[in-house]
């Protein structure tokens, strides 16, 4: 039995996320303390549990400490189950929690499960603290494939805060063997678009983004402007290139210019770190490099605190395996060597 401290470090829900994924598909049994205990809710929170319960029924794990709030948790993995899945974070009470979140966890077990499986997860897909469903979609998987890993992913409903109600659905091809990679360069500036999309608000709104993000980055910018669907109001600018995406939401009294300037921002701080990879892709995808056959080197936008916990974490399952120069703040060179793991 493996034993977590969950308040370590950065001490969110991205240690739970990454123990139970790699307790999955090690067959690792682990037992985690302290969840999330520096946070004003601390505890599983619905979209934590969520996650905890689909991984328990992926692996038909022996579960205990798996209820809201709960700080402690023991999780026994058994083998891992391909198939086909379904899971609401709001299933057991009323959430927008993150379906991104969840989706993290159970992709790297079901991609080593030896067989093909569907994902279906219903909850938010456009919400605050997490990354927005078309980040996977952009950028986040199609970083994954350039390692051989094969995962489709479609939204069909958009869910933002409060009510959530949103649904996207993953068909992920096994992967037994992933390939190392070298990320050291940035895209060219010609490699990014957005979109300006808003649900239940007037027009204005998504035009209002659009025009900004083109009158701060350059009329030659294409972006695309959506209309979405959703049970509440929210809105959304998204731009995008190779392993880069930057995103804002809107808000009451939030004005849609503020919204596009957010995703402005980001994105020039990005272009003058002259890095290969934004902190959000680093952040996810170094589990994924671990577990790859050779070695890999990416350039990261920022080392977070995030991102070392995360590194903890893995290091905890799988020994030393990553180096990073840099400090906190900084942009950083990330170093692994790779475990070449198969399934």
């Amino acid at each position: 039995m493996l034993h977590l401290d969950g308040s370590y470090g950065e001490g969110g829900g991205q240690i739970l996320r990454t123990a139970l994924s790699l307790a999955a598909l090690l067959g690792q049994p682990v037992r985690i303390e302290n969840i999330r205990a520096s946070r004003s809710k601390p505890g599983l929170r619905p979209q934590h549990l969520t996650a905890v319960l689909a991984l328990a029924q992926v692996t038909r794990a022996e579960v205990t400490g798996a209820e809201l709030n709960s700080q402690q948790l023991t999780f026994r993995p058994g083998r891992l189950r391909p198939g086909h899945y379904l899971f609401d974070v709001a299933e057991k009470t009323g959430s927008a929690g993150s379906v991104t979140l969840i989706a993290q966890a159970l992709l790297p077990p079901l991609l080593r499960a030896g067989a093909p499986s569907t994902l279906i997860l219903k909850g938010g897909t456009h919400v605050p603290w997490s990354p927005p469903a078309h980040y996977l979609l952009q950028v986040f998987l199609p970083a994954l494939a350039q390692m051989g890993a094969e995962v489709k992913m479609t939204v069909n409903r958009w869910g933002w805060y409060p009510r959530g109600g949103g649904e996207a659905r993953w068909e992920i091809t096994p992967a037994p063997t992933l390939l190392g990679v070298e990320w050291r360069t940035p895209a060219a500036v010609s490699a990014f678009r957005a979109i300006s999309a808003a649900a239940r608000l007037p027009e204005h709104v998504i035009s209002r983004q659009a025009q900004r993000l083109k009158a701060r980055l350059g009329e030659d910018l294409v972006v695309e402007t959506i209309e979405a669907s959703g049970l509440d109001p929210g809105s959304l600018v998204f731009l995008w290139g190779p392993r880069a995406g930057f995103n804002a939401l809107g808000a009451r009294g939030k004005p849609a210019e503020k919204v596009a300037d957010e995703v402005a921002d980001a994105y020039l701080n990005f272009r003058q770190r002259q890095a290969a990879v934004d902190r959000h892709l680093a952040d996810q995808i170094v589990l994924y490099l671990a577990l790859a056959r050779g070695p890999s080197t990416i350039t990261d936008e920022e080392v977070t605190s995030h991102l070392l916990t995360n590194l903890w974490v893995i290091e905890q399952f799988l020994g030393p395996t990553f180096q990073v120069k840099g400090g906190l703040g900084e942009r950083g060179e990330i170093f692994c060597r790779g475990e070449g793991r198969e399934s």
